[in-house]
């Protein structure tokens, strides 16, 4: 059985840990995600977690209920990095572009944070404050709630999984990251127009770009499709 997790109010009370540290949710969640970033997540357990912050692994369950429920933390975390400063303008689309880049750029700045956690819902304080302003910006923009809903939907989810995507490349070893980048000039710009026509008329581009991330385009190709669906006329919304 899990054990209760202590109220805040109480863990702040506690004895400071062998080398003076005073523990608290956030200190852990950061020293997690330097682990994260040095070791991979095969390295953060409760064990390496512990001595890291100087403190018997059991103590760590004063404040979580189990490592998954710091996996769900450090993602919350990382919501709240991206959000932090962050207001609306009432520019519906430059909100929206504004929000999505700083979330996919606060998973990348962790990407092996990232691939641990952009699948996963928290139900935490960041996580909630961000579903109810990009809602809340859909809404005051005008957006029938239906409408609201599927474009909440999909910018959500296309976030998060170029966020993986793009995360999962990052956390490459780096020559194999460096490998794959090669691949476009080492092999597709030398295909021949004869047998791969379009890809040899590409390959200049298609070297350019593909060694960057897609989600800025996709993203106003997705804000594009919203803002077209919202110029056309629609019924009102039921009373």
């Amino acid at each position: 059985m899990a054990k209760p997790v202590v109220p805040e109010e109480k863990r702040r009370r506690r004895r400071p840990t062998r080398s003076g540290t005073v523990l608290s949710e956030r200190l852990i969640v950061d020293t997690a995600l330097r682990m994260l970033g040095e070791h991979g997540s095969a390295g953060l357990t409760a064990r390496r977690l512990g001595l890291a912050l100087d403190c018997d692994p059991s103590t760590l369950y004063r404040y979580f209920r189990g490592m998954d429920d710091l996996t769900l933390a450090i993602a919350d975390a990382l919501i709240g990095r991206a959000l932090h400063g962050w207001a609306p303008t009432g520019e519906w689309r430059a909100d929206l572009r504004a929000v999505g880049l700083r979330i996919h750029a606060a998973y990348l700045a962790h990407p092996q944070a990232a691939q641990l956690t952009t699948s996963r819902v928290s139900g935490r304080a960041n996580e909630l404050a961000a579903d109810e302003a990009v809602l809340d910006v859909l809404r005051t923009a005008g957006f029938p709630l239906p409408d609201t809903v599927r474009i909440y939907h999909a910018f959500i989810d296309q976030t998060l999984a170029f966020a993986a995507l793009d995360a999962a490349s990052l956390a490459l070893p780096s020559a194999a990251l460096h490998a794959d980048e090669a691949m476009w000039r080492s092999t597709y710009a030398r295909l021949p127009a004869t047998t791969h026509p379009r890809i040899a008329e590409a390959a200049p581009l298609l070297a350019t770009r593909m060694v960057t991330s897609a989600y800025p385009t996709a993203l106003d190709m997705l804000l594009d499709s919203a803002a077209a669906h919202r110029a056309r006329p629609t019924a009102a919304e039921p009373g």
